[in-house]
């Protein structure tokens, strides 16, 4: 078993009430963590004060060096990483490798940016009343940053926070996702080890007080929020004056015209669909297919759907593990009833494994009507619809009928087609010929409508971890 301390200001605090760490794919208790408080956040508070000051005494090539031994270390450790989120996720091996290798990247591409945080020359005498003044701008460290993580990504996602809030000289304190603080708090610890200032880590696991006092305390000056749109709402309306960032989650289409290529939009969409069980910001949920092609799509999909092997996340050949929790399991059969009880139509899956803990299997659902939870909400499942559409200005409606935008795939052949979406669809990205699940680690990434403010990507998030300052020099005689 894992037994992990909080960490505040550098020093590592245990306590005796204990949050308890489970592997979904047994239920196995296989870890535990400290049980933080609102009062264990106000001394990480105090002691992240101190680490601002001792951040702004860093040069970029201190931070940046010291953000290249973060990598340095997470590489020499990349399968004690692995295998940890694996036990905490349930994700496969091969997917929990995958997010050690992407966040060794986000660690390098913040070390980077940590580099050329610039500022600009200012024509001043441009205004009427500027002439004989010379100005330009900075950016400084806003301050102390408050983030909030997820569990389907408990590396790579708090890495998006936390690399570049050093970078930017920012003290953080962290609470990562209850389910997942074991992978969190040992990138922590080699960030202590690579030479971060103490008082500038703080990680404290904990429930929905930690979070609250984390994001209203008037000291914060950025939160960074990853999480459902409900809690997004609550935090928009309780943090005060602050910088806020949140990616709250969507409800990602592909769109396949009739002259895609088939076969590349049916396997990606399966990659998209069912990658960490669905259980991905980006996952492939709903399938806009051109009538004229839906047939031969639909059998493509099955096909490409028949040679998942679900299972064992250990396993080096399971492609889907489990779902992180057995209530999640009983939602997802509740959606999946409600759009067959309104017309849908099972074309695989549909049903948990004969276990009935938290695998669920691969399931796709065809003819799913509009206002079905499937539809238009966000599943977070293994499971992916799939809806015919006449015309383009069809696809782009519905691909907008939903309230999240974070990213929308479409595979077509067509440049007009393709701009139409770029320019109409409401979303953060528009991804050509590949699906929405697509994301490079140092690209702007996040949404529009219920799926967020701001964007992460090491050099957009310094942007938000930074206040402008502008300097002025009269030169008049």
């Amino acid at each position: 078993m894992i037994s992990l301390p909080m960490i505040i200001g550098g020093k590592k605090i245990d306590k005796s009430e204990k949050i308890d760490v489970i592997y979904p794919y047994t239920l196995e208790k296989i870890g535990e963590v400290p049980k933080g408080s609102p009062e264990d956040v106000l001394q990480a508070i105090e002691k992240a004060k101190i680490g601002l000051d001792k951040l702004k005494e860093l040069s970029s090539y201190e931070k940046y060096k010291i953000l290249m031994n973060i990598a340095d270390l997470l590489e020499k450790r990349k399968e004690d990483f692995a295998k940890t989120i694996v036990y905490e996720v349930g994700k496969t091996i091969r997917e929990a490798r995958t997010e050690v290798d992407r966040c060794i990247n986000t660690v390098i591409f913040s070390a980077e940016e940590a580099k050329r945080i610039e500022g600009e020359y200012v024509y001043i005498d441009g205004s009427p009343n500027g002439k004989g003044k010379r100005g330009f701008y900075f950016r400084e460290p806003a301050g102390i940053v408050s983030a909030i993580t997820p569990f389907n990504f408990p590396l790579n996602l708090t890495a998006h926070k936390i690399a570049p809030s050093i970078a930017a000289g920012c003290p953080f304190i962290l609470k990562p996702s209850e389910r997942t603080p074991l992978s969190p708090t040992m990138l922590c610890e080699v960030f202590l080890e690579a030479g971060v200032p103490e008082e500038a880590v703080s990680i404290i696991p904990g429930y929905a007080d930690v979070g609250q006092a984390m994001t209203t305390h008037p000291d914060v000056r950025v939160v960074s929020f990853t999480g459902s749109l409900q809690v997004g709402e609550i935090i928009a309306k309780q943090s005060g004056l602050k910088k806020i960032v949140m990616e709250l989650g969507s409800n990602s289409a592909v769109v396949v015209d009739k002259d895609a290529d088939l076969k590349k939009a049916a396997k990606k969409s399966v990659i998209g669909g069912f990658a960490l069980a669905g259980q991905v910001c980006i996952s492939v949920q709903r399938i806009l297919v051109h009538e004229d092609v839906a047939d031969e799509f639909h059998k493509l999909m099955e096909e490409e759907v028949s040679k998942l092997k679900f299972g064992d996340p250990m396993d080096e050949q399971t492609d889907v593990g489990p779902v992180i929790a057995t209530d999640e399991v009983n939602r997802i059969q509740t959606w999946i009833n409600e759009a067959v009880e309104k017309g849908a139509k099972i074309a695989a899956g549909g049903e948990p494994a004969e276990d009935k803990k938290t695998l669920f299997k691969p399931t796709v659902v065809v003819d799913v009507p509009e206002e079905t939870k499937l539809f238009l909400e966000e599943a977070f499942a293994p499971v992916v619809t799939v809806k015919r559409f006449k015309t383009i200005d069809e696809a782009v409606r519905l691909v907008n009928k939903s309230n999240y935008g974070l990213q929308v795939g479409v595979f077509t052949n067509n440049i007009k087609n393709a701009w139409k979406f770029i320019e109409k669809a409401e979303v953060g990205g528009v991804i050509i010929n590949d699906i929405p699940t697509f994301r490079a680690d140092n690209m702007p990434y996040g949404g529009v409508k219920g799926s967020g403010l701001g964007r992460e990507g090491p050099k957009f998030a310094i942007e938000d971890y930074t206040e402008i300052k502008i300097v002025v020099f009269d030169i008049n005689e």
